[in-house]
This record gives structure tokens, sequence and C-alpha cells, in this order.
């Protein structure tokens, strides 16, 4: 049995979520939410995800899904499928943390979306699709931030399965 499966992502209007292995962006209000949402869950992402991390964050776990049967990082757990990755959280509540390819993969798991949503297209190499557009999910709760200090507008958005 799983645990509850949560994409959490920050994207811009345009679909970029990333640039140069890094966010586009510095809001420091998400970076508080991603930290409350994701405390205490079992992360799961990408290796260059893993590798633009400061380091492990605490109080989660990091497991990694990699196709490089080699790689491996002090503190973090390896997976090779979708599936590992589910078994090695062990029932505890999963936070799927990126980058496109691993969002793609765990969508048609996922409970819940956790979306930052910057109101703004911004350049980047990184790029994935509105998952509302795939259908299936219903907001309930959105939250409106308004730019400052040279930032642009956001807003948070959790989306739930319909």
């Amino acid at each position: 049995m799983s645990g509850a499966i949560t994409i959490v992502v920050a994207r811009a209007r345009n679909g970029v979520i990333g640039r140069d292995g890094k966010l586009p962006w510095h809001l420091s209000e998400d970076l508080k939410r991603f930290k409350r949402l994701t405390m205490g869950s079992v992360m799961v992402m990408g290796r260059k995800t893993f590798d633009s991390l400061p380091g492990l964050l605490p109080g989660r776990r990091h497991v990694v899904l990699t196709r490089d049967p080699a790689w491996s990082a002090p503190g973090a757990d390896t997976a090779r499928t979708v599936e590992e990755a589910v078994a090695l959280a062990e029932g505890e509540p999963i936070s799927v943390i990126g980058g496109a390819e691993i969002f793609a993969l765990f969508l048609p798991l996922a409970d819940r979306i956790e979306l930052t949503e910057v109101l703004a297209d911004v350049a980047g190499d990184t790029v994935m699709p509105d998952p509302r557009d795939s259908g299936g999910w219903r907001e309930v709760e959105c939250e409106d931030h308004p730019a400052k200090e040279g930032q642009p507008p956001y807003r948070f958005v959790t989306l739930e399965r319909a």
C-alpha cells in the first residue's frame, strides 16, 4: 500500500520549470511553502534535481530515480523505476519534486498537485505542460500573490484528482 502522492512544482505561464539546472526565479514564499509541503515526506526526484539541491534537506527522505546503475549519494536512496521509488517510501506520503520527466512519470499516480504558478513568461530550458490540460483535476484552493520587489505575480494552486 502506498501513501498519498503529491506533485510539488513551480511553473511559469509558458511552461518553464527550470533554467541551467535551477529555478529561474527566487520567490521566498514559494520556498517556504515547498518546505512546509515536503516536510516529513519522502521526496522523489531525478538525479539532476537532486544535484541542484544545496544538500540533503532536513526532515525529508530523498529518493532519487535514475537510470544510472552506478549512481549513488550519501543520504539518498536510489530507485530505478517508479514502482521501486514508491516501494522505498514504505507507505509514507510522497512529494514528487522534479524534474519534468519525473513529473510526467508520476502524474498518472498523483493524488494531488501543489502548483506555484508564476504569472509571467520566463526564459528557460526545461518545460512541463500544464497538468490541468491532461484532465481529471479540479482546483480546490487558489491564493494570489501580487508582483513585488522585481518578482512577477504568482499564485499557489492546489489541484486534486477529480
